[in-house]
């Protein structure tokens, strides 16, 4: 991939745009406030960043971030993602979000929710589960001893290892940690939530901290529902 097309541009976008940049890759950011309110984040990004439209971001992409709030998920555009993967970086938080009862009584996942929505796409949950400061400071190049990994989850196997390639890029391994149904393992209060990559917890009240895989995969397996 050449290009990362990022739907959203808060802290984990604007992170994720960092870190693109950094690895060599083209980034066309978006959000719901108009291409012309991320001129700051775009010039501090440099000549491989534009921004856009969100319907041109996703279209402009090889791989997609959705990086949205929950609640805005159905304003996702559709057909301009057909096709494509779609990295979700979502979290329900029902303070912000409201209610969803599918997501109360666990018969689905907030991914599943959006790959409901973009039928047509291949939707890998991602990123979700890191503290966007830590994201920043835990990039490190294939073969560093440091290095940490992600959990990621999907239906699809081949978007699975789209989105291990974008992770590598990046400065992270992946851990696959199942299918879409399984990626509540990952939302908040689960022990992988933030705690491994961490000092100490609060994990936001606390300097970065590498997490190799198995680290990750023990508390990926640790969550309860």
């Amino acid at each position: 991939m050449t290009t990362l097309g990022l739907i959203g541009s808060g802290n984990i976008g604007g992170t994720l745009a960092r870190l693109a940049v950094a690895a060599g890759l083209d980034v066309v950011v978006s959000n719901s406030r108009g291409p012309e309110t991320l001129a700051e984040l775009v010039a501090e990004l440099g000549p491989r960043a534009r921004a856009a439209a969100a319907a041109e971001a996703a279209a402009a992409g090889d791989i997609v971030v959705v990086t949205v709030p929950l609640k805005n998920y159905r304003q996702v555009p559709v057909a301009p993602l057909a096709g494509k993967v779609v990295i979700d970086t979502n979290n329900y938080y029902p303070g912000r979000d409201g209610t969803f009862p599918e997501l109360e009584d666990g018969t689905a996942t907030s991914s599943e929710l959006l790959q409901r929505h973009l039928p047509a796409s291949k939707v890998v949950k991602a990123f979700n589960n890191i503290f966007y400061p830590h994201l920043a400071a835990l990039a490190r190049p294939v073969g560093a001893p440091d290095r940490s990994a992600l959990p990621i989850a999907g239906d699809d196997a081949d978007a699975k290892k789209a989105a291990t390639e974008l992770l590598d890029t990046l400065g992270y391994d992946a851990v696959d940690i199942g299918a879409l149904n399984e990626s509540w393992r990952s939302q908040p209060d689960a022990p992988a939530y933030g705690n491994p990559y961490a000092e100490a917890r609060p994990f936001w009240e606390h300097a970065a901290a590498p997490a190799a895989a198995e680290k990750v995969r023990t508390a990926v397996a640790a969550a309860q529902r």
